[in-house]
Parts: C-alpha cells; structure tokens; sequence
C-alpha cells in the first residue's frame, strides 16, 4: 500500500507535460473557392463563418499560424485572380449577411501580421473596402468590421498611402463631426485610423487643404464624453500642426485657448501631452521634408486577434445543418493543403521617446495583446470545442490607466499615456469581460511612457450602438 501510495503521490505533483496541439484537416481549397462564389447564400454564409472560426478559434501559435499559411498558400481570398467573380467580390452581394461575414472573414485575416501582408498584396482589396464603408448603413455590423479592418491594415506604409489617395481622411473626419451618431467602438477606431494616417507626410497635407474643418472637427472631439479617444485626437493634432499653415489657422482659430480650458479639467498625463501640442502650435519650424518614399513598413508584426470578431453572430445552423468545423470536415476536406510555416519574429519599432509624441502607426488592438483571451495557447479552444464566444458587447471597459498597466510588461513599452501624441495604432481589444459601460473587448497596443499625447488607446465597446439584434436578415 505505502509503495503504491507514494507513487502516486509522486504522480501528482510530477510536472504534467502539456498535451500537444494538434494540427487541423486539409481542406480542398478549390472546392470551397468554388462554392463561395456559385453557391447558394446559405451556404456561402456558413462557409465564410467557418472559415473565420478555423482562425479565430484554433489556439495561437503553430496550429493558427498553419490555418493562416494554408488560407495564404491556397490563395483563399485569389489575390492573383482576373475573374470578375472572386470571393471579395461578395462585398457586394446583395445579402447583407453575405457581405457581413466576408468583411468579418477580411477582418480575421487584418488581425494577423502574415494576414496583413496578405491582404495588401490585394489590389482591389481598398477599392471594396473604402466602397462598403461609403454604402453600409452606419450602424452596421459589416461597416463596422470594414473599419476595424482598415484601421489594422493602417499599419502598413502602402495601404495608409492608399486610403490617403482615395480621401479616407475627408471621410473619417465628416464621420467624426457627427460623433454622438457613433457607437464607442466605431468612434475610437474612426480616430485611431484618422491618427494613423495624419502621421503621414501625405495625410498632413491633405488635412492642410481644409484645415479649420479638420481643426475644428478635433478640438471638438477634446470635449468628447469617452475620453478614450483622446489620445488619438491629441496625436492627431500634434501631427498636423507640424505643418506651418496649419499652424496658422490654428492661430486664427484661437486652439490655444480652446486647449487650454481642457488642461484645467485634465488629469496630469492629458495636461503633459497638451504641452506639447500648444508647444508645436508655437513652433516657428517649416514643414519637414517628405518622408513618403521611404522603403520601410511600419507594421510591427504583432496580432490582433480579438474575441469581437465572432461577436453577435447572426448565422444560426438549422436543426442537422452542418456548420463550422463540422461542415468544413465533412464536406471540403482535401489532401496536405496545410503548409507549416515558420512564422516570422516579431520585431518591435523603434519607440518615440518618454517625452515626445507618438511617431509610427499603431493599432488599438495592439495594446492590450499581452492581455487577450488569445494570450496563449491554454486561453482559446480548437474550432471543435466551442461553439460560442465570450460575448463583448455587454459590461463595462476597464479604464484606460488599467488597462495600461495590464498590458505589456517589458521593457519595450512604458506604461500610461505618453506626452506626446504617437504613432498610428489600432483601437485595443483587450477581451474583458468585467466591462461596465456598454464594452466591446478592447485590444492591445504597445503603450507608451505618462507624459506623451498618445495616439493609441483602446476602442471602447461598440455597445451604445445598440445591441446584438443588427442586420439579421435571412440567409
């Protein structure tokens, strides 16, 4: 008895070895390209849902890197392709939930560093989605999956010079002067995406062809209700302002004192980033030389998953209807379609200084990545075993600060806001469940030092635009 009760003592207190993860089927990728495009929109739901289930809910590391290589490797979305029917061209299917789970699909792929470079070798890619975001109904779940979209592709050089030829800027700022009509999450992801591109030398000047619409559009986001947004308003005004006509409306417009009233009520790290920007409107620099045919990208390689991409899924499977992985293994599977890949290092942007404003792009997902449900591979569930996501549309966002000081813990990046405004980033969806204000899961993004404007923080909850009854029409 004492032998074999000490050996199974010694059993339980033995390190267990973690069970290795298993890869997914192959799948026939000609078949299912087929059937996107010439099938019902039934069944062109179902398989575009799988599909982004297959990515969303595979455990991060080898098991997820080998569903996206074998999406890329297989050409999914046929980035090469001259036919006039393709799978992106269902952006403008006239089934509002066909369009939706392409744009949710396109998403998945944005949250994904090798996904992004995937998708900006697209070249209609912009094109269906800068149309989509022009004809959706605003408060759509399809417009509002196109933003986060392009905010995230907003971290590459040749997509922000893309959007800025193609007047995003003139778009988003329209967009932002009727903000109270925006959803929290659209709202922060709308600056964000508005941040990123004005950091450019290109964005500059076009916000300077009408500047005292695009000042006053920003100092009146300073008085905004969610001041997550800003940090993305300040950097966006510390951006611009480096251009001296610009400098000069500004002056007309008195901005000075308008930034001033907002000291007084701010908190010490707000009060520090608009030093800065009052210190820039004064500045007698002439505008920097054009730094727009630079060879670089700005994307720092990180993911983005976030739990909103399953969010409010209007899809449901009739009784013995095969959906999700059941579906895609059951009727789509294929011979060593999977590649393995070795996923490229992250590499990490030089990072502005404690004292001065954001400089590169970023993306509000980036932040809080440290901290998201897909933090490691114990966090998230294969396709097969779950059917449901935590939901983030309901409860309460952390605070900014909190969610700072949660986020990234090395050395790279300083905790809180940073005084002066930053780089381009995405809107954070750090998959909190504890939210108590309408909150949308906010994701991560490399943080920056107390003193800075930061131009990154978290898109709050997409919540106040109502609930999860959106677009829910048949397929």
């Amino acid at each position: 008895r004492s032998k074999k009760a000490s050996s199974m003592l010694r059993a339980s207190i033995a390190p267990q070895r973690s069970k290795e993860v298993p890869m997914l089927p192959s799948l026939d990728y000609e078949k299912l390209k087929k059937d996107l495009v010439e099938g019902s929109d039934r069944l062109r739901s179902l398989l575009l849902q799988a599909l982004r289930w297959r990515l969303t809910r595979s455990f991060p590391g080898e098991q997820r890197d080998t569903v996206l290589q074998a999406y890329i490797s297989n050409d999914l979305l046929e980035r090469y392709s001259t036919k006039k029917r393709t799978v992106l061209h269902l952006m403008r299917s006239k089934n509002d939930i066909v369009r939706q789970y392409v744009a949710r699909l396109i998403n998945a792929f944005a949250s994904l560093a090798e996904g992004r470079v995937y998708l900006s070798q697209i070249p209609i890619l912009l094109k269906l989605l800068t149309e989509a975001l022009r004809k959706e109904d605003r408060d759509s779940l399809t417009r509002e999956n196109v933003l986060v979209a392009l905010q995230k592709l907003s971290l590459r050089r040749s997509q922000q010079t893309a959007m800025i030829a193609d007047d995003l800027i003139g778009w988003l700022v329209d967009e932002l002067q009727d903000s109270d009509c925006l959803s929290d999450y659209v709202l922060e992801y709308s600056a964000a995406l508005l941040m990123n591109l004005c950091l450019r030398t290109k964005g500059k000047r076009k916000c300077a062809e009408n500047a005292k619409h695009v000042l006053k559009v920003l100092t009146d986001l300073l008085g905004h209700e969610n001041h997550e947004i800003r940090p993305y308003v300040n950097g966006a005004l510390y951006s611009i302002l480096s251009i001296p006509s610009v400098r000069q409306e500004a002056k007309e417009m008195s901005v000075e004192e308008i930034l001033h009233c907002y000291r007084k009520e701010a908190s010490p790290d707000l009060n520090r980033q608009i030093e800065f920007i009052v210190k820039q409107l004064n500045s007698d620099e002439e505008e920097g030389l054009e730094s727009d045919d630079e060879e670089e990208e700005d994307d720092n390689d990180e993911d983005l998953m976030e739990a909103d991409l399953d969010k409010e899924e209007v899809l449901q499977p009739q009784p013995r209807e095969l959906s999700g992985e059941s579906l895609l293994t059951t009727e789509y599977l294929g011979i060593m379609t999977n590649m393995a890949k070795v996923k490229r290092k992250s590499t990490h942007l030089p990072q502005t200084g404690v004292d001065e404003p954001l400089q590169r792009p970023v993306t509000p997902s980036s932040h809080h990545n440290a901290n998201t449900v897909q933090g490691g591979e114990g966090d998230s569930l294969p396709p097969s075993q779950y059917n449901s996501r935590p939901p983030t549309r309901s409860g309460s966002r952390p605070s900014t600060a909190d969610s700072f000081r949660h986020s990234i813990g090395g050395g790279d990046y300083v905790p809180a806001f940073v005084s002066q405004p930053r780089i381009p980033r995405t809107p954070d969806t750090e998959a909190s469940q504890t939210n108590t204000h309408r909150g949308r899961s906010l994701a991560l993004t490399p943080q920056r030092s107390q003193s800075e404007p930061q131009q990154s923080s978290r898109p709050g909850s997409a919540s106040s635009a109502g609930g999860g009854g959106r677009q829910s029409g048949k397929v």
